[in-house]
């Protein structure tokens, strides 16, 4: 297989992007610190399911923009209905007519909810959420897995964690965490706190299968004890079903949030919720205390809008949710393979789902090892494989792109065996890998 070795414009790029941009890019998934030295800096263009970076280089993109391209890059029907709408203008001072379609065509897919919110990124509705629960419960608690990583970039979410620096003590305080998955934990947590839990924020699916009726238990329990329940889909939604999980699980949260694949990389999140709930935001309740929701002059955007009515057309029309699993497990069971022929199932270790599989990576002791990890996905790259630990399948992925993606791993497993036994650091080009949630950088 050819390798790729030529970064000189990457590394240019790498020397005066940080002077520019605080991080080097505007999300900290896509920041140097989370690839190896020798991949692409910045990309020039993609489609379908390949990029290309500064130097001219090729690649099968395996997270698909961070897991928000559901149909591919430069999708044809997405590009078409964009230009479309851009050629009628695209902002006003009043909402634009498409804004109706958006919400009349979203909740039919979502009769569970009433009402819908638009925005340009998932922590602006995760955070409009939870405002509406404490206002409806006059709670002040949030509460959300301990080992789910990212709900938000707002003070409530990341107070919670490792990188709280710039938050008061007194705003962290205010969000708590239970054992996810684990119907017991939960319990635990309103007994702890009994009537001062405004709402439970949660992935409907995220490490492994959730145990029977647990999140209809799970919901349940919040509802007797006053809470509200957030559903955040801003991953699973257009991946594990259309529109999501929570159609999967036949339950009924009082919130949801959407985001990633929903208009195929362009920005349009949005929440959904109940009416009693969602009528907080609105202006129509004269006399009451007004609750000022989300305020986004780009949340009416029509071309991302319209991104988003034409990525449901073709969920609507095809069997995209069963294609991308079905070439996700095809990538699972071929990876399994490939690490257990290799001698390594104890080191690289298959988890997560079809729609969203992930790798992890563990030395001889069976440590987490971010240096064999770094390790693994610079060779995945030398050969054309822009891997990041996650393969998140999409509609213009191929068959052929997979093997290319399996070819690649069965000749990086064998460079991975080297660094288990030499040490990574024999063959590893500049520093690992390290964690987004550190508390020192």
């Amino acid at each position: 297989m050819q390798t790729i070795s030529n970064f000189t414009k990457s590394d240019e790029y790498r020397n005066t992007i940080h002077d520019l941009i605080p991080g080097g890019a505007h999300t900290y998934s896509k920041g140097d610190d989370q690839f190896p030295v020798l991949s692409p800096a910045a990309i020039t263009h993609g489609k379908g399911s390949h990029v290309w970076d500064v130097d001219g280089n090729e690649f099968i993109e395996c997270l698909g923009g961070l897991a928000s391209i559901s149909l591919g890059h430069a999708y044809e029907p997405v590009v078409e209905r964009v230009t479309e709408e851009l050629k009628k203008g695209n902002n006003f001072s009043r909402p634009s007519i498409i804004e109706k379609e958006i919400a009349e065509r979203f909740l039919a897919n979502v009769p569970i909810h009433d009402m819908i919110k638009f925005a340009k990124n998932g922590s602006v509705v995760t955070t409009a959420a939870v405002k509406l629960a404490r206002a409806y419960t006059g709670r002040k608690l949030v509460a959300r897995p301990a080992e789910h990583p990212f709900y938000s970039y707002d003070d409530w979410f990341i107070g919670s964690t490792d990188v709280k620096s710039g938050i008061p003590n007194d705003i962290s305080n205010l969000t708590l965490t239970y054992k996810a998955d684990d119907l017991e934990s939960l319990r635990q947590l309103f007994d702890q706190y009994p009537g001062q839990i405004a709402c439970i924020i949660s992935e409907p699916e995220k490490f492994s299968v959730l145990p029977e009726n647990y999140l209809k238990d799970a919901i349940d329990l919040a509802h007797r004890n006053g809470s509200l329940w957030i559903m955040d889909e801003m991953i699973t939604g257009y991946k594990t079903a259309f529109p999501g999980s929570y159609a999967k699980y036949q339950v009924e949260p009082d919130m949801i949030t959407w985001g990633k694949g929903i208009a195929n990389g362009f920005s349009f999140c949005c929440m959904t919720g109940k009416k009693e709930v969602m009528e907080l935001g609105g202006i129509r309740r004269t006399g009451d205390e007004k609750l000022f929701l989300v305020s986004t002059t780009h949340g009416g955007e029509t071309c991302s809008i319209a991104a988003a009515l034409a990525t449901m057309d073709e969920f609507e029309k095809n069997d995209v949710v069963g294609y991308n699993q079905a070439l996700g497990q095809k990538f699972m069971d071929g990876s399994r393979d490939i690490i257990s022929s290799h001698g390594l199932s104890h080191s690289i270790r298959n988890m997560q789902f079809n729609w969203h599989a992930s790798l992890g990576y563990f030395d001889q002791e069976g440590n987490n090892s971010f240096g064999l990890r770094t390790l693994f996905h610079q060779a995945m790259i030398a050969r054309g494989v822009l891997f990041q630990g996650i393969f998140c399948p999409h509609y213009s992925h191929t068959e052929q792109d997979v093997q290319h993606i399996l070819d690649a791993m069965n000749d990086s497993c064998q460079m991975y065996k080297k660094g288990l036994e030499d040490g990574y650091e024999k063959y590893l080009v500049g520093a690992p890998i390290k964690p987004v949630f550190r508390k020192y950088i």
